[in-house]
């Protein structure tokens, strides 16, 4: 039996289903309530809880012999929040991976990812890592680049933003930040063969696309597939994330969050080489991934659902 936190998020919706199609079989730790995705191949098992319910997490991981944690606050919640759901999360996880004496623990960090960092996200997410190198559970911990695909909170916000934006996009910095994009797809499919491959057993592996490409470049990839030009206009970060804050005070959500720039506050590369010396997957190229599902799709409506969504609720 395998466990997935975070079943419905970007990455967790893509991983299920291909468990499902694999013919594993998969439970699924989700808040009360939730609306399962409709093109999963067949229904897991569902336990309905929090990781912060002890009763509920020890039910949840009994009898499962890999967890894949995926449960996370990055795009939507402020510093509490990533503190609550990232790190807390994981350390009432692995409390209850022990006494459950569960196998391995998979988990999906972030390149740059450090204890140390001076940015929220990437210093949670390295506690996270930490907790689990000391945690005495055997772990695979999976550092990618930025993922993507038809649903993420990065590239769309992109599109989105360039939509609603009449004129000009705001870019952070002046845009040479070197991001390594991976397609989500890719990404779930070196989560599946790690279950099988003993030798990423204790690892830190670092993954990412076939391709690194910088802010700025990126933001002309965006602009030619989605068919909208602006006038990229470099500002401070710091300038971005004041507006940011008033944003938050007005909106439930913002398409562009303080974790959206901790991003790219660093070049975020690995060797481009990884995903296929760990896993023997050819990741599939930025741009012609777009082509498949962003040329002439309309962001206008979809963003306004999306800053008046309301923020999930981490209890």
């Amino acid at each position: 039996m395998i466990l997935v936190t975070g079943a419905t998020g970007f990455i967790g919706r893509t991983l299920v289903e291909q468990l499902l199609k694999d013919g594993q079989q998969v439970r699924c730790l989700l808040p009360a309530g939730t609306k399962l995705p409709d093109h999963w191949p067949s229904q897991p098992e569902i336990v309905e809880g929090s990781l912060f319910d002890e009763e509920t997490l020890f039910r949840a991981v009994s009898g499962v012999y890999v967890i894949i944690h995926l449960a996370n606050a990055q795009w939507w919640g402020r510093e509490r929040d990533l503190r609550h759901a990232e790190l807390e999360g994981a350390q009432a996880l692995i409390a209850a991976a022990r006494a459950a004496r569960v196998g391995r623990v998979i988990t999906v960090s972030h390149l740059g990812a450090a204890p140390s960092s001076a940015y929220p996200l990437l210093r949670y997410k390295g506690l996270v890592e930490e907790a689990l190198k000391s945690s005495g559970l055997a772990y695979t911990i999976i550092r990618s680049g930025i993922v993507f695909g038809e649903e993420d909170s990065f590239i769309n916000h992109i599109a989105m933003q360039l939509q609603i934006t009449p004129l000009f996009f705001l870019m952070p910095g002046r845009g040479e930040i070197s991001l390594h994009p991976i397609y989500v797809a890719d990404l779930t499919q070196a989560i599946v063969r790690s279950l099988e491959r003993m030798d990423t057993v204790d690892e830190v592996l670092e993954i990412g696309g076939p391709e690194y490409i910088t802010l700025e470049d990126l933001l002309h990839t965006v602009m030619r597939v989605s068919g909208i030009s602006r006038f990229i206009i470099s500002v401070p970060p710091y300038v971005l994330r004041w507006m940011i804050g008033v944003y938050a005070r007005i909106l439930p959500r913002s398409l562009i969050t303080s974790q959206w720039l901790d991003i790219l506050a660093t070049n975020r590369t690995t060797r481009l080489g990884n995903t296929f010396n760990y896993f023997g997957i050819q990741p599939r190229r930025l741009e012609d991934t777009l082509l498949t599902y962003m040329r002439g799709k309309r962001y206008g409506l979809r963003s306004l659902r999306y800053s008046l969504r309301r923020r999930p609720r981490v209890s």
